[in-house]
């Protein structure tokens, strides 16, 4: 993906609505945090993962992902909320398959907050099938509850198995949106496992990234518990 020509990134990410929050140390062992305030803070733990589309082409398929977006629910959108979803569950699931997601339905607003990361997270989407997954980012924020969180998606590089390279990027090159809402709960742990995967268009080598609703969850737990609820194979690596 292209960046912005004669724009500085920071800025413009500021401009595209959003303010820029401190960005992440959490996978050097130290946690990016909201600043000030009374309000109390929980942990969100933000993982990808691939489930079967069209990854079965690639040889490799390597995600950047430069940083997050989350959006605080407002009173408006919790008129909408489904009443059947219990605080007590420990993880939500979404019934549908491949969420076909276009740019025009990818909430690029103001109201979202922006976390960039210190460093560019790389995923390979052919090490994240079935249960496998990659934490790219790890955080405290604060207390509350928020609509949806999206990827800032920055590159992909695709190696086909046939050889060759494909052209994968997000619809419209926007952020890829995860319309699950979540918790951030005091003194708990909340993970975030985004699911998405290429779909390829036409008969052509070029593939769109498409979030997976299916595989989409949320799950709770208590921050100093030593059991993880998601295995994360990759996270010895980082």
């Amino acid at each position: 993906m292209d960046s912005i020509d004669g724009v500085d990134r920071r800025d413009y990410l500021k401009l595209a609505g959003g303010a820029v929050a401190g960005s992440t140390a959490g996978l050097s062992g130290c946690l990016g945090g909201n600043e000030g305030g009374e309000a109390g803070t929980g942990t969100l733990g933000t993982q990808i993962t691939d489930q079967p589309g069209d990854i079965a082409d690639f040889e490799s398929c390597v995600v950047t992902v430069q940083g997050i977006w989350i959006k605080p629910t407002t009173e408006d959108d919790s008129d909408d909320e489904d009443d059947g979803s219990a605080d007590e569950e420990n993880a939500t699931e979404n019934d549908s398959e491949t969420d076909e997601q276009d740019e025009s339905n990818v909430d690029e607003g103001d109201g979202r907050e922006y976390h960039e990361f210190d460093e560019p997270q790389e995923a390979d989407l052919v090490d994240l099938q079935g249960e496998n997954t990659q934490l790219v980012d790890e955080r405290e924020l604060t207390v509350r509850e928020y609509e949806y969180l999206q990827l800032d998606v920055t590159g992909v590089t695709g190696e086909l198995k046939e050889g060759g390279e494909a052209e994968v990027s997000t619809p419209g090159n926007a952020p890829l949106q995860f319309k699950e809402r979540f918790e951030i709960r005091e003194d708990q742990r909340t993970t975030f496992v985004g699911d998405f995967t290429p779909v390829r268009q036409g008969q052509r080598d070029r593939y769109l990234l498409q979030p997976v609703a299916k595989g989409t969850r949320v799950i709770y737990e208590d921050s100093d518990s030593d059991e993880n609820s998601t295995e994360n194979e990759s996270e010895d690596d980082m």
